[in-house]
C-alpha cells in the first residue's frame, strides 16, 4: 500500500514538474503566451496543480487516488470550459462539452464515494 502510495504522489509530482518546465519553456519562446486561450489555460493548470499538492496522504490509496482525482478532474472542466470560449473546431467544442458533462459526473460520484468512506 505504501508502495502505491508513493508512486501516486511521485506521478503527481513528476507531472507538476512536467506542467512547469513546459510553461516555463513555451513563456520564452511563444509570444501567443500573452492570449487570453492561452493565460486561461495555464490558470487552469496551475490550479489544478496547487489543488493536487494541497491533498494531504491518508494511507488509504484509494482514498488518495480519489482525492487527487477530483482536482484533475476540475481542472479538465475549466481547461474544456476555456476551449468552449475560444475554440472554434466544432469537433474539439464538442469534446470539450463532453468532457465537461462526463468528468462532473465523475466528480460527483467520487465525492459520494468519500463521503460514505467517512460513514463506514
Amino acid at each position: 500500500m505504501k508502495q502505491a502510495i508513493n508512486s501516486s504522489l511521485t506521478v503527481t509530482a513528476i507531472s507538476i514538474l512536467a506542467a512547469m518546465s513546459l510553461r516555463a519553456g513555451t513563456r520564452i519562446s511563444d509570444k501567443s503566451s500573452t492570449d487570453a486561450n492561452w493565460s486561461e489555460l495555464i490558470a487552469s493548470m496551475d490550479k489544478m496543480h496547487m489543488a493536487m499538492g494541497a491533498v494531504a496522504r491518508s494511507g488509504n490509496s484509494d482514498v488518495d487516488f480519489v482525492r487527487l482525482m477530483i482536482p484533475h478532474h476540475q481542472g479538465a472542466i475549466d481547461m474544456a470550459k476555456t476551449q468552449l470560449l475560444y475554440g472554434k473546431d466544432p469537433q474539439m467544442r464538442r469534446l470539450a462539452q463532453e468532457i465537461i458533462t462526463d468528468q462532473q459526473l465523475e466528480i460527483e460520484l467520487m465525492q459520494r464515494w468519500l463521503k460514505q468512506q467517512k460513514t463506514k
